[in-house]
């Protein structure tokens, strides 16, 4: 069966060169020096000899373009991802057949001006942000433009990428997170309270046409389905200097409805258990396909051949099959079925 990945992660060579030259911190990039499918073009094309009828839409890897560089700098870096992916594209449209947007969200004027370029002049097929800005949150007034832009002006998706490092800690004594939890655990986190912040900003009641597409299947949110359906029900409740029960009041659906209206990939590392909570709290519609490639312990390949193997025994309906793999993508990048 085709298959469309839709969260597949790459750094064109001359945008990795030109990171690497910019980071001021080279451990920012440690990981990323050792995978060459991330960077090497044909490193990853000889990879994907071995998966027929699978296709990567590609989106730009951590880290942020906005981590990397500052306001000055980053609206050139966005622009040489976002043309060096159109030329992958181009070159490969059998393997690629389209792109995501890269942004400089520390210069949300630049980030404008990108999404024109990039989506009008190159055909990007959406944006691509972080669930954070260098520590500000998505629902500042700043950066509402952007994603008014996204849905009124260019009427695209937006791919939504968790941003934590180990400088957010888990404890007010630490200086740092250990032991990795800020990905483990904090990466999950972190998107559940970016998809709260929009939920209770009214971003879906102001842009109800909004599609946002959640990493990682919609992280804590599926799981969790009874703390936000039950439990935000009673909302404002634990508060006393603020009035989330006027807030709570003023929304047109419960807060868990507006959550059913993100869409969720199936980048769950293989999971087989998580895709099922995935599916049955946002619906197979909701649900795209999704590898991470290249970040799994082969470099590449085995997330692509895991998650598949997982989605397949949990004994779907051919059509809700096909949804996953292949036409919800379709139809949210509005590209057409052949």
């Amino acid at each position: 069966m085709r298959k469309i990945d839709i969260y597949a992660h790459i750094l064109p060579r001359k945008y990795f060169d030109r990171m690497a030259e910019l980071a001021k911190d080279k451990g920012a990039i440690k990981r990323w020096l050792t995978i060459p499918v991330l960077y090497d073009l044909d490193a990853r094309l000889k990879m994907m000899e071995g998966f027929p009828e699978y296709q990567q839409i590609l989106t730009l890897s951590n880290p942020p373009i906005e981590l990397i560089a500052g306001p000055d700098e980053s609206p050139a870096l966005a622009r040489l991802a976002n043309e060096e992916m159109a030329k992958i594209r181009d070159a490969h449209p059998d393997k690629f057949p389209a792109f995501v947007a890269s942004l400089p969200m520390n210069n949300p004027a630049a980030c404008l001006e990108e999404m024109d370029y990039a989506i009008n002049v190159l055909g990007a097929r959406g944006i691509q942000v972080f669930t954070n800005v260098n520590g500000r949150p998505l629902d500042e007034p700043d950066f509402w433009p952007i994603f008014d832009a996204a849905v009124n002006t260019h009427d695209v998706p937006v791919w939504m990428h968790p941003a934590r490092g180990a400088n957010m800690t888990d404890y007010a004594s630490e200086k740092k997170s250990k032991f990795e939890i800020w990905w483990t655990f904090g990466w999950p986190y972190e998107t559940s309270a970016a998809m709260t912040r929009m939920v209770f900003s009214g971003f879906f009641d102001r842009l109800p046409n909004l599609r946002v597409i959640t990493h990682h299947m919609g992280a804590m949110i599926p799981f969790f389905d009874g703390r936000v359906g039950p439990g935000l029900d009673q909302f404002g409740s634990r508060t006393s200097d603020e009035d989330y029960e006027g807030l709570l009041k003023s929304m047109a659906k419960r807060p868990i409805d507006y959550f059913r209206m993100f869409y969720a990939d199936t980048a769950l590392a293989g999971g087989r258990s998580g895709i099922r909570c995935g599916l049955d709290f946002f619906g197979a519609k909701q649900v795209v396909f999704a590898s991470d490639c290249p970040f799994d312990p082969e470099g590449g390949p085995m997330f692509i051949r895991t998650i598949p193997e997982a989605i397949d025994s949990l004994n779907l309906p051919e059509d809700e099959r096909e949804g996953i793999y292949f036409r919800n993508a379709l139809r949210l990048l509005k590209m057409p079925c052949c």
